[in-house]
């Protein structure tokens, strides 16, 4: 049952999904907006144009004619996907759900007025003068992001008047693609910020996996656990939570649907329809499968094992300090322990603070996943990016 699966955007994510779909035979054609991106050197094919540019996504979907659409990144003009999907391409996890997941006006209008969730208040704001009178509104602190952005880029938080400007600017500087707009939140006093990975299926029930915590900078997550201790009410409320709002937006696949846990409980904050970045944990042989494997399950209607703990687990990042062509070192010393691996991603160059690498960590479900964290984080801090 091989398909022919074009993913559109080859990052690291798009990485290990192609890796897991070529160990169950299927062909890949990796697109990204650059050459060599790290899907690109696993995949079968590979495709470099600007996919915001509609045309072009519509020849590249002429020319290779493929079964399934694998979106992994948000600046694409994913209006055409309606028209694919008529056509008869699986779009992933749906055509509605990307659209309404790349536009962050999109999923919080839908998760807030129309399924009624708990999330923080927030305003939208195209212009400085809106974007001061949206602060108004909602109060400082109050935290600012595009409204199309990935790994944190253009996030921030205002904390005094004298931030209002910077914020804004920041925010027009990190956001991708054409919208040029961004959503002002209420800053909610959270205890801790946790992703549930749901992965909903064709003929079977929707599915979770253990919650995992994560801790960000700069709006880009440093480190992450699995599982993150909660209440079985909080879980249950998380879950409720993100099988609405997933079978609202219809498909299958695997959603990164992140909450805010405060005293109060749950809030929901955003969702990802593929795999998400704190979910690399999985990598560390904390489930039978990983996420990756999990999505292409689901997307593929193959059966999927019961979700239950093998290990607890972390994972930390590894950044560049600088831009230039990455030289990566000290591998052996960070492996020279058991319960431990990293992945390198393999990109061509390097920007400060770009993810470059994987530090991972394991051991027995029971473990104290703080000290797993502190071991991730050691293994980390010896792979050098020269």
């Amino acid at each position: 049952m091989q398909k022919k699966i074009l993913l559109l955007g080859s990052g690291e994510l798009g990485k290990e999904f192609t890796i897991a779909a070529k160990r169950l035979g299927q062909y890949v054609i990796a697109v990204d907006s650059y050459n060599d991106a790290p899907a690109q050197q696993v995949a079968d094919e590979r495709e470099v144009i600007n996919m915001l540019d509609g045309n072009a996504l519509d020849a590249i979907v002429s020319k290779h004619h493929p079964d399934l659409i694998v979106p992994e990144i948000e600046a694409i003009r994913t209006e055409r996907f309606y028209d694919y999907e008529a056509n008869g391409i699986q779009v992933v996890p749906s055509a509605k759900a990307a659209n309404f997941t790349m536009n962050r006006k999109a999923i919080r209008d839908l998760a807030a007025k129309e399924l009624g969730l708990r999330t923080a208040k927030y305003d939208y704001a195209t212009t400085l003068d809106q974007f001061r009178e949206a602060i108004d509104a909602i109060g400082i602190p109050c935290v600012v992001k595009p409204l199309m952005s990935s790994s944190g880029k253009g996030q921030s938080v205002v904390k005094t008047e004298a931030d209002i400007e910077k914020a804004w600017n920041y925010a027009m500087s990190g956001t991708r693609g054409d919208l040029l707009e961004v959503i002002v939140e209420e800053f909610v006093k959270f205890e801790s910020e946790i992703t549930l990975l749901t992965i909903t299926q064709k003929n079977g029930k929707t599915l979770f996996c253990p919650p995992i915590g994560h801790r960000q900078e700069r709006g880009d997550y440093q480190e992450s656990w699995m599982p993150h201790p909660m209440s079985e009410e909080h879980i249950k409320e998380a879950q409720e939570m993100a099988a609405k709002v997933t079978t609202a937006l219809g498909g299958e696949g695997i959603w990164g649907v992140e909450f805010f846990l405060a005293e109060n409980g749950v809030y929901f904050s955003e969702l990802s329809p593929r795999p998400h970045d704190t979910g690399m944990v999985t990598l560390a042989n904390t489930l039978p499968l990983n996420e990756f494997e999990l999505h292409l399950r689901a997307v593929l209607g193959l059966p999927i094992p019961d979700l239950t703990l093998i290990n607890a687990g972390a994972s930390a990042v590894v950044l560049a300090a600088h831009e230039g062509v990455p030289k990566i070192s000290g591998l052996a010393e960070a492996l020279n322990e058991p319960k431990v691996d990293v992945k390198v991603f393999g990109k061509p160059v390097t920007r400060a603070y770009r993810r470059m690498a994987v530090a991972l960590a394991w051991d027995a479900p029971g473990s104290d996943v703080k000290a797993l964290v502190a071991k991730a984080q050691a293994v980390a801090a010896k792979i050098k990016v020269e």
